[in-house]
């Protein structure tokens, strides 16, 4: 499942319902956070794992958008032909077209509880947002979103084994989707079950598309950090340097600064993070960094060693 942290209203028109849907999703969507990418945990600083909340391709983006105009009603003035509709159609998960056979005040009734358990979730208004998402699934059980959003509340709370069970059905529901793929890695990260979450992200950083750079940094340093963990220091060094000052994320700052925590250089690890928030000062770019230090234990948390023991 971090996701990320405004519209009350169904859309009326085909432009409302576009917009209605940009922002619902997005806030969904982002991430743990992009690409559809934000941090949607970012902000947990001191916090909880940073978690890319729903998807984060632009084909997932374009069916909803089409659930979300079939929900308006307003579909035949967007699709070009009836092929395109019959396309786009066969394209969409089981769930998905699970979905779309509902009646529509059905419909709109789930998009309306799912749409204000993703900005509860975003105000950080945890159980309101949960209590949102029992609404929603009590007339439309099988949404993989709902229950990457369900997963990400549970992460906010610390309650991994709750969390663990939500991501794994939206996984079970949407099993190519790599936003979920990263949820679940990253609560494996964060109870500090190190061999699986290295394997997990492995998988997940061969399926990335190259337009996701932001998450494949991530990706890329959360293994580093697994790795050190694991006792491979070798790959550890290698992955340190292999982006420079250039690259278009804190990755160089961040591994150089995992690298001082290790050799317990304090002094010097800061200064490196100082060097990262100095160019890239957006906290929706930092936060993700910032917590998988706190996570992994170079940063102290907040929360203390409240974590399962390490595996």
């Amino acid at each position: 499942m971090t996701w990320c942290e405004k519209h009350r209203r169904m859309p009326q028109t085909v432009k409302q319902a576009m917009s209605y849907c940009q922002a619902a999703w997005a806030r969904a969507d982002l991430p743990y956070c992009e690409n559809v990418h934000q941090a949607p945990a970012s902000s947990l600083l001191p916090k909880v794992p940073s978690l890319f909340i729903a998807s984060s391709t632009a084909q997932t983006m374009k069916r909803f958008l089409l659930l979300l105009l079939l929900l308006s009603g307003s579909l035949h003035a967007q699709a070009d032909s009836a092929a395109d509709k019959k396309s786009e159609v066969d394209s969409l998960l089981p769930s998905q077209k699970e979905f779309l056979n509902l009646p529509e005040k059905q419909r709109k009734d789930f998009a309306k509880n799912f749409g204000e358990a993703s900005r509860y979730y975003q105000q950080k208004r945890i159980f309101e947002a949960l209590d949102s998402l029992d609404k929603a699934e009590k007339i439309f059980p099988n949404s993989p979103e709902l229950f990457n959003i369900r997963g990400a509340c549970y992460t906010e709370m610390r309650s991994f084994d709750k969390a663990t069970v939500a991501f794994d059905r939206a996984l079970e529901l949407n099993p190519e989707n790599t936003t979920i793929k990263f949820n679940v890695a990253e609560v494996l990260f964060v109870t500090k079950k190190w061999q699986k979450a290295h394997d997990l992200f492995l998988e997940i950083l061969d399926t990335i598309p190259e337009r996701d750079m932001a998450l494949a940094r991530i990706v890329e340093f959360k293994l580093l950090l697994c790795k050190k963990k694991l006792g491979m220091d070798d790959e550890v060094v290698m992955l340190a340097e292999k982006y420079d000052y250039q690259d278009d994320s804190p990755y160089y700052y961040y591994a150089k600064a995992a690298l001082a925590y290790e050799d317990n250089d304090l002094l010097k690890a800061e200064e490196w993070l100082a060097r990262a928030n100095r160019i890239f000062r957006n906290e929706a770019i930092i936060g993700p960094w910032q917590d998988s230090l706190v996570e992994f234990g170079y940063i102290k948390s907040f929360y203390g060693e409240d974590s399962p023991a390490e595996e």
